[in-house]
């Protein structure tokens, strides 16, 4: 299974294109901080993932204030056919139900 849900605010995003097919496809870069336990120590969690929505969704995601903190769902894929860099694709997004960010 590939699915990545991860509690992040949109830090930078692109205009709206499309591809040769005609799918409006957005970008931006998602801010993601937290604290989390692992071996049963707190740690500080800091990370910026470049994103991607395609079709319908990516309209919407443009519209999203900077810095709004949100629960974005998807997957991770390959950058492009060739590359090794990983991209989150959004396939959804909701208003963020806890009070600090978290990862799941």
């Amino acid at each position: 299974m590939n699915q990545l849900k991860v509690v992040a605010s949109i830090t930078e995003k692109s205009a709206l294109r499309y591809t040769p097919a005609g799918i409006p496809i957005a970008t931006a870069v998602l801010m993601h901080s937290s604290q989390q336990v692992q071996a049963g120590t707190q740690r500080q969690v800091e990370f910026e993932i470049s994103a991607i929505a395609a079709g319908d969704i990516s309209k919407r995601f443009l519209e999203i204030e900077l810095g709004t903190v949100l629960v974005f769902t998807g997957f991770l894929a390959r950058k492009n056919r060739n590359s090794k860099s990983l991209i989150f694709h959004v396939t959804d997004f909701q208003i963020n139900e806890f009070e600090t960010p978290l990862l799941d």
